[in-house]
């Protein structure tokens, strides 16, 4: 029979939930080299958050689907700010056990292309940050969430997401990018969590460029409007269902 994988950031975030405040994942990149990642970055604050994360918050309305919610920081300051309808999913079974004990009401444990259940309500917001459109996998999987999304959204509603251009990553001395033009896009990455001597199957993650970004967006019939940007390259975009569409 086959094994269920491990549940590792999961793991790390209820042993920080538990008091091991020093819980902190490897990650490994086929991008960048390893570097550790904090449980406790994902149980921040508002003020802890960056500039694009609180621009992103600010701009949410009526019913808002967390997607990649995580330890439910995000959702947790919605909730304090009087919404009512905070629908927080993640496919770690570790992060909806972490979030319904911090508080967080709405929970699902379920994939970000899951259908919409029979009985839920579209959504005004669609939230997706930490770089929030690497859920997407793969471009091939941009244009499948972005499909998907239509059937999450109400007719007026809105994604709010962050990725970032790393196409510095690929810099030689000079300054020139270096890329494989036979190979994938640049942006289409795999990662590998390690926690407490145990490794994870790597997964794939997408860090697009604004202007691939947009291409996409339009084609799948959606408004673009970036939000704001910052000195690391990363953006925060909102994603509108255009009105001939």
């Amino acid at each position: 029979m086959p094994t269920t994988p491990p549940d590792l950031l999961g793991q790390a975030l209820l042993d920080y939930q538990h008091g091991h405040h020093a819980a902190a994942l490897t990650v490994q990149c086929s991008a960048a080299d390893d570097e550790q990642l904090p449980a406790a970055y994902f149980f921040r604050t508002l003020l802890a958050m960056p500039e694009l994360e609180r621009q992103a918050l600010d701009e949410c309305r009526g019913r808002v689907l967390d997607l990649g919610a995580g330890a439910g920081c995000h959702a947790l300051e919605l909730q304090s700010r009087g919404f009512t309808d905070v629908m927080a999913l993640d496919q770690s079974a570790g992060a909806v056990q972490v979030m319904q004990a911090r508080g967080v009401q709405q929970l699902t444990q379920r994939s970000v292309f899951a259908p919409r259940a029979a009985e839920e309500l579209p959504y005004d917001t669609i939230l997706m940050l930490m770089n929030g459109l690497g859920l997407a996998s793969t471009l091939e999987g941009l244009d499948k969430f972005l499909a998907h999304a239509r059937t999450l959204l109400a007719p007026d509603g809105q994604i709010l997401a962050t990725s970032s251009d790393i196409s510095y990553l690929y810099e030689d001395e000079d300054g020139a990018l270096v890329f494989d033009l036979n190979g994938p896009y640049y942006g289409e990455v795999e990662y590998t969590f390690e926690y407490k001597d145990q490794k994870d199957k790597p997964f794939p993650w997408l860090f697009i460029d604004a202007t691939l970004l947009e291409d996409a967006a339009r084609q799948a019939g959606y408004e673009v409007d970036f939000l704001d940007n910052d000195e690391s390259g990363q953006y925060l975009v909102r994603l509108t269902l255009a009105v001939s569409a």
